[in-house]
């Protein structure tokens, strides 16, 4: 099975490049994204919004994402939550690299058609500061809503199971390592 992480953190010391590692060392196969250290542009252009509509893009970075996503089985996404949701340059992943015929096709009456169908799961890895239950029951569960329910799945993604490390800045050290020990076994 080909495995694909996608990572979407600025510091290589925080608990999320643990995490990298971690998954790294779980699938020392996989491909992995790094959005920062790719130095991905999340911004969308006049020039590619222009191009958008078409499934185009002017970005080399993006078709070499689109392949690894093609050839993609397990699918891993290592992001902290900031705001409720993910950081812009994973939200500017998902708005320029999830074009049109390669990720979706409009069906009847607007409806998208996921072409991603190959991915046969998909690990969404979080850390944040706020407990999990706060975020599911008070922070309107933007992530099992949006990203799993509506995104994901509109690309195609059906088998989505999502994981999450909260309150990451008070949790002893043995939480952390434990939650660690977790992911190895995914």
């Amino acid at each position: 099975m080909k495995t694909t992480i996608v990572y979407a953190h600025p510091w290589s010391g925080s608990f999320n490049q643990s995490i990298l590692s971690k998954l790294v060392m779980r699938y020392p196969e996989a491909s992995v994204i790094d959005l920062y250290g790719d130095q991905f542009n999340p911004v969308m252009s006049v020039e590619e919004l222009a191009l958008f509509s078409k499934g185009e893009s002017l970005d080399p970075l993006i078709k070499d994402y689109q392949l690894l996503l093609q050839q993609t089985n397990r699918l891993i996404v290592v992001f902290p939550i900031w705001w409720y949701g993910m950081p812009a340059i994973l939200k500017g992943f998902f708005d320029k690299v999830m074009l049109k015929e390669f990720a979706y096709k409009e069906g009847k009456a607007g409806v998208l058609v996921g072409q991603l169908s190959q991915v046969k799961e998909t690990y969404i890895v979080t850390t944040s500061q706020s407990p999990t239950w706060y975020i599911k029951y008070f922070g309107g569960n933007p992530i099992a809503k949006t990203l799993i329910k509506r995104v994901l799945k509109d690309i195609g993604l059906k088998k989505v199971k999502w994981i999450n490390e909260g309150t990451i800045a008070t949790s002893p050290k043995e939480k952390k390592n434990a939650f660690l020990d977790r992911l190895a076994k995914i």
